[in-house]
């Protein structure tokens, strides 16, 4: 098991009442969970994320802790959020990384696997 290890996984929905597809307004919930897999104590400090669209436009975002928070995980924790992402187009996809600090000072990257959003009836 390495030291520092963050486990992400997410779970996307659309959002038809926040949504107009008549405007071009997509919008998007996903839900986090970063589990700490790793065998010592470790902190998010700060998110990346890469947002792509149907257009193949990409959008980056970077920005300090998620929600607000910067949460630091003992091994075996998890902290839990959900956020929000606009779309122009009703398909699209995200990834990105979480840049985490262990207790020790040792900096590491934990990888958010991409995922679709989509809009039901729109993928076969």
């Amino acid at each position: 098991m390495a030291k520092y290890q963050f486990a992400v996984t997410v779970q996307p929905q659309f959002l038809p009442d926040y949504s107009d597809p008549s405007e071009q307004r997509f919008m998007f919930a996903y839900t986090v969970t970063i589990k700490n897999t790793g065998d010592a104590t470790a902190q998010l400090i700060s998110r990346h994320w890469i947002i792509t669209d149907a257009n193949n436009k990409i959008e980056e975002v970077e920005g300090d802790g998620v929600v607000g928070e910067q949460p630091v995980l003992q091994p075996g924790e998890a902290f839990e959020y959900t956020s929000g992402c606009p779309l122009p187009t009703p398909v699209g996809s995200m990834r990105g990384t979480y840049h985490c600090v262990g207790a020790d000072g040792t900096a590491f990257e934990a990888r958010i696997p991409e995922f679709v959003l989509s809009m039901p009836r729109t993928l076969h």
